[in-house]
């Protein structure tokens, strides 16, 4: 008898080199990183670190998620139940940070710090409209994907992504115009948590991205799991609620 054979019920471990390609990835892309530029100051070294991990992390993602969907089939998957603990972690990381920043808000003696330039609260509004109108779109996307059609879900993902990118230039177009007038990450204690609050929500919003990504490229040629749309909506939406409570302690208070 060859105990090689598989038989019915019984457990398969399987496994995958891209939990730890990503785990590569965040090693060179955050604590090297930061480490390189704001402990050992070697501007060049974080932006090799960055260089290696970024492209790391899209692999890993992408190599996992392409995993997930071609054994779909064969699981039911706890993805969906895990998400929200998920979540709960991510918004206990951001309720940190802003615990930090009402702190130095509320001990200043005087706010904000000498040195601080007037940060507008136009383009705010302009990135917090695009931001909620990317959920808007994927929700779309995500009622096509319910009634079947696949190429519709495909075009609002699509859409989505265009808008989520356009949120990133409005951030980068902001940190380049605030750096030009010398308000650096290292200025005062108004510069240190604008830039922790907002990058961190940014990083957040370029993983939706990838995940967005690693969605509709298999939806390009008809491939789509349910379970994964549904998790990257719920990661996407998450990402914009947080992004309401940051417009509304760093901008407008």
């Amino acid at each position: 008898m060859d105990h090689s054979q598989s038989h019915p019920g019984q457990h398969h471990w399987e496994t995958s080199p891209y939990p730890f390609i990503l785990v590569v990835g965040i090693f060179f892309a955050i604590p090297i990183a930061f480490a390189m530029f704001f402990q050992y100051h070697k501007g060049l070294m974080s932006a090799l670190s960055l260089g290696i991990g970024v492209p790391f992390i899209v692999w890993g993602v992408a190599g996992w998620v392409s995993e997930g969907l071609a054994n779909a089939h064969k699981e039911t998957g706890h993805a969906l139940t895990g998400l929200p603990i998920f979540i709960v972690s991510e918004a206990l990381i951001f309720l940190a940070m802003f615990v930090s920043y009402w702190m130095l808000r509320l001990s200043a003696n005087v706010w904000p710090p000498p040195g601080s330039p007037e940060i507008g609260v136009a383009l705010p509004i302009v990135m917090t409209v695009i931001l909620l109108s990317s959920s808007a779109t994927y929700h779309l996307g995500e009622m096509r994907l319910d009634a079947g059609d696949k190429k519709g879900f495909a075009n609002w993902v699509g859409v989505s992504i265009l808008l989520g990118g356009l949120f990133l230039g409005c951030s980068v177009y902001e940190y380049g115009h605030l750096i030009h007038e010398g308000f650096t990450f290292g200025t005062n204690a108004k510069s240190s948590a604008f830039y922790s609050i907002t990058g961190f929500h940014a990083s957040h919003v370029f993983i939706g991205l990838c995940m967005f990504l690693c969605v509709l490229i298999p939806a390009m040629r008809g491939k789509v799991s349910h379970t994964f749309a549904k998790g990257a909506g719920i990661y996407w939406h998450f990402v914009d609620g947080i992004w309401l409570f940051v417009v509304s302690q760093i901008y407008f208070w």
